[in-house]
């Protein structure tokens, strides 16, 4: 009897189907996928690699003028006054005859050391006047702070153009003038990331330590503070870019016939009906370097501080 019952149970329960036993499994090619990566990587980051190409660019055409530009920037031929843009002359000619281009071209690099120059000045100063300020307090930094607030207070073209005049005209005096005016964005910015480090554990550890003051301010709380500064500064680099520009549109940079980017454009505003190019072109070239610089400088920023 236990024998039928058994063979019964085997009977009703339903067989195992057979699993397929897989073959041995292809993983992808390293080549497709990088190949399938890269187009959607050019997608998410399109606008910072554009941004980057028109830096670079700019930059070429500021350290080696000659690559992109072999024509004289100062060669005037009558005959070719006033051309539009056309093969032989890309970007058209001035009211003198002279290739728009090549002006363009190598105003890149007077423009661009000026604004080096202003934002290095407004980096260099503004840390050291918000590093001295967060870090003894106190009455330096009361009167530190209220320096910076009445610079804060008055229009950052209406003081550059103020110290410019009092320094006079040239393009080293236009970047001076412009980097004092940025100088207090970064001694804020420099103090409130300070005041944020002091009072961190590790700055306690290492006062409980025996560590000098000095050497706490050195090793510990300026490079723990800098990297928001050094963001400001890039971020900065574009709006130092247009203040140049502006005081050069205004005849305070470089003489005549030194190609300036602000210059080329205050040459060109009264041929604005017959000679749009003039003005317009020198004006996309600021535009376009103004939002490249701004795009790369977010985009390298932590993401903390973006």
């Amino acid at each position: 009897m236990p024998e039928t019952v058994l063979q019964a149970r085997q009977s009703a329960t339903p067989a195992t189907p057979a699993v397929p036993v897989a073959g041995p499994t292809r993983r992808p090619s390293r080549s497709r996928g990088l190949r399938g990566a890269l187009p959607t990587w050019l997608v998410r980051h399109g606008g910072t690699v554009l941004a980057g190409a028109v830096l670079l660019l700019v930059i070429t055409a500021a350290v080696t003028p000659h690559l992109l530009a072999p024509g004289d920037p100062l060669l005037s031929v009558p005959s070719h006054r006033l051309r539009p843009p056309g093969p032989q002359h890309w970007f058209g000619t001035d009211q003198l005859g002279r290739d728009l281009y090549a002006r363009i071209v190598y105003g890149a690099g007077r423009s661009l050391t000026a604004t080096t120059l202003a934002v290095g000045i407004a980096l260099g100063v503004g840390s050291v006047l918000g590093l001295l300020a967060g870090a003894v307090g106190g009455t330096v930094d009361t009167v530190l702070m209220r320096t910076v607030d009445v610079l804060l207070s008055v229009p950052s073209l209406l003081l550059s153009l103020a110290l410019v005049t009092a320094l006079g005209f040239g393009t080293v005096n236009v970047a001076i003038a412009v980097g004092v005016s940025l100088v207090a964005s970064f001694a804020r910015v420099m103090r409130s990331e300070v005041l944020r480090v002091k009072h961190a554990p590790y700055i306690e550890a290492a006062r409980a330590s025996g560590v000098r003051p000095a050497g706490i301010l050195a090793r510990h709380i300026l490079p723990n503070s800098v990297l928001p500064v050094l963001s400001l500064a890039a971020v900065e680099f574009g709006g130092a870019v247009l203040a140049i520009s502006a005081l050069s549109f205004l005849g305070f940079g470089a003489a005549p016939p030194t190609p300036e980017w602000g210059s080329l454009i205050a040459d060109g505003r009264n041929y604005l009906a017959t000679a749009w190019w003039l003005s317009t072109l020198p004006g996309l070239v600021i535009v376009a370097t103004v939002l490249a610089a701004n795009v790369l400088a977010r985009a390298l920023a932590p993401e903390e501080h973006r």
